[in-house]
């Protein structure tokens, strides 16, 4: 078997390009949109808060789908999930590089919560500055730029140490006497850990901070739930697109159409649990009518956003279970590689439209920057973890359920 991966130079070059795309939009984000001069203060202000809105979401978003790589090789250990075992060496090299990305989130929101400053506003994190307002002095407690800061680093820094340990155990193992389970079961408490550091963080308070505080006004105890949906569906599709793109250069043997279909699955089960947190937290909403509740989809539904929400819902639902409800179209390679790519950007959409609406109002925009910063951040992933799979077997050699992986029947 071709147990090796060398980085091809093709993949190598389109990883260097689109990471030049993100450093070029990022110089001429500084250039035109920090220091615009525009006579009229309410764009001037707009252009400053797209700047850090754009980094805010990017960022965001590439450390959760990173860290669900980290969730699920914790989720399918405590499980004994054999079938995972045949491309394990995916998920562990995304999830060995969420500190890039948790360093880059860390820098980007703090530098939103104690640098980011117009005419003494923090136009996307209202609650920085929350004097006069009774709502929010009435949150100090938790919406505080000292929670804030202690909440982030904790938790990127937790998130970056269990995605470097897992892979760190999974090497050990290669090494470890024949059929010798130690290392084995010692990873199962390490992915307990890592479940209920995940259950404190994405699963519930990190969301409110992030993003829901975006727009502190208004809450949704759904918000969780949903922001880990949009996030472990993108987590899983990017794995499949690496299984794939390993496939076709050659390597993980292993893997059949029936890891493949298991894939496709996940891709089509969770854009539909996606849906239904979407739907019910939508629906409790809209039959309860309560101005406080219905701000924030007004704004989006029926305000200058109405087309990314409804563009979000049929990429995000309407293809995907169209699509890959079928047997056939989970086992085709051409079908599932184009499903992950577009379920990526539908839910990094769905971030954008999380994130924007409140401090850009009617001043959106969908061009250059937002797709340069996008290209940047893909260019890093790609580099990133294309370099970690390099330096090992990417067949788990010694792993004890490597023989259910082989026969396994989806």
């Amino acid at each position: 078997m071709n147990e090796r991966f060398q980085i091809p130079a093709k993949l190598r070059n389109l990883s260097m390009f689109l990471i030049a795309i993100g450093i070029i939009s990022l110089i001429a984000g500084v250039i035109v949109l920090l220091g615009s001069d525009n006579p009229n203060h309410t764009l001037q202000h707009a252009d400053k808060t797209r700047f850090w809105a754009v980094l805010l979401q990017n960022s965001v978003f590439f450390a959760m789908i990173c860290t669900v790589s980290v969730f699920i090789q914790a989720a399918t250990t405590l499980a004994q999930g054999g079938w995972i075992v045949a491309y394990r060496r995916v998920p562990e090299a995304i999830g060995a590089n969420v500190w890039i990305f948790a360093l880059i989130a860390a820098t980007v929101l703090l530098c939103i919560v104690f640098v980011f400053d117009i005419d003494g506003h923090n136009t996307i994190y209202h609650w920085v500055h929350p004097e006069g307002d009774k709502i929010l002095m009435g949150k100090r407690a938790f919406l505080n730029p000292t929670m804030f800061a202690c909440m982030t680093i904790a938790t990127l820094g937790l998130w970056s140490f269990f995605g470097r340990k897992f892979r760190a155990i999974s090497l050990s193992q290669e090494t470890a006497p024949k059929n010798s389970t130690k290392i084995y079961w010692n990873s199962m408490k390490w992915a307990g850990g890592f479940l209920v550091v995940y259950a404190l963080t994405q699963m519930s308070t990190t969301p409110w901070l992030w993003i829901m505080s975006v727009q502190a006004h208004w809450y949704s105890t759904m918000f969780s739930w949903y922001t880990f949906a949009s996030a472990f569906v993108s987590g899983m599709s990017l794995i499949l697109l690496f299984v794939i793109y390993l496939k076709n250069q050659g390597n993980l043997e292993l893997v059949t159409k029936e890891h493949m279909h298991d894939l496709g699955k996940f891709m089509f089960a969770f854009s539909i649990f996606w849906t239904y947190v979407w739907f019910a937290q939508y629906m409790l909403i809209w039959y309860g009518n309560m101005p406080e509740e219905t701000i924030y989809f007004k704004l989006r539904q029926q305000g200058p956003y109405s087309i990314l929400f409804y563009a979000i819902f049929i990429i995000n639902f309407i293809m995907p279970i169209l699509i890959l409800m079928a047997r056939p179209s989970k086992r085709n390679y051409f079908t599932v590689t184009f499903m992950a790519m577009l379920i990526i950007f539908g839910h990094w959409l769905d971030f954008y439209n999380m994130i924007m609406p409140e401090p850009l109002g009617a001043n959106w925009h969908l061009n250059w920057y937002e797709m340069g910063i996008f290209a940047g951040f893909i260019g890093i992933l790609i580099i990133s973890v294309a370099t970690t799979l390099s330096k090992a077997s990417l067949v788990t050699t010694n792993n004890v359920l490597l023989k259910e992986a082989v026969i396994h029947q989806s």
